[in-house]
């Protein structure tokens, strides 16, 4: 695939994700698809797995907007900068819904391979995040 073709997966990945289709996942997801985010307390792994993070962020996050705002693509990997946007109005773990808004950096490495999802290295503002939800002291 094309680096604009890596990079148009990985637009859809984040429009896949929010709208939890499930459908896409299996299709442009890989089985032994890996996310390596130290923030989870569970595993991410295939589509099956994508679909369980969607469904353990979503309730929290309902009207969670993903601005994507910078893609740097080389072989066989991307890296995508955005910006999660959401409010907190249900259960987040253990947390109880707080109604904060929040405003997190992140940044996903993707490697794609044969036009599927392969791998995935997140790395998110967890610590700001926490912050924002009063979770910890400023």
């Amino acid at each position: 695939m094309s680096l604009e073709a890596n990079k148009q997966l990985c637009r859809d990945y984040f429009t896949a994700f929010l709208a939890g289709d499930t459908d896409w996942m299996k299709k442009h997801i890989a089985p032994g698809f890996v996310r390596h985010d130290p923030g989870l307390p569970f595993e991410v792994v295939g589509p099956d797995g994508v679909a369980k993070l969607h469904d353990a962020l979503m309730p929290a996050f309902p009207d969670m907007q993903l601005p994507l705002q910078d893609f740097v693509a080389e072989g066989e990997k991307v890296l995508v900068r955005l910006t999660i946007h959401a409010t907190h109005t249900g259960a987040f773990g253990d947390m109880a819904a707080t109604g904060k808004r929040i405003e997190v950096a992140v940044l996903d490495l993707f490697q794609i391979r044969d036009g599927v999802l392969i791998e995935h290295w997140a790395q998110l503002d967890n610590l700001g995040m926490m912050k924002q939800l009063g979770a910890l002291p400023n």
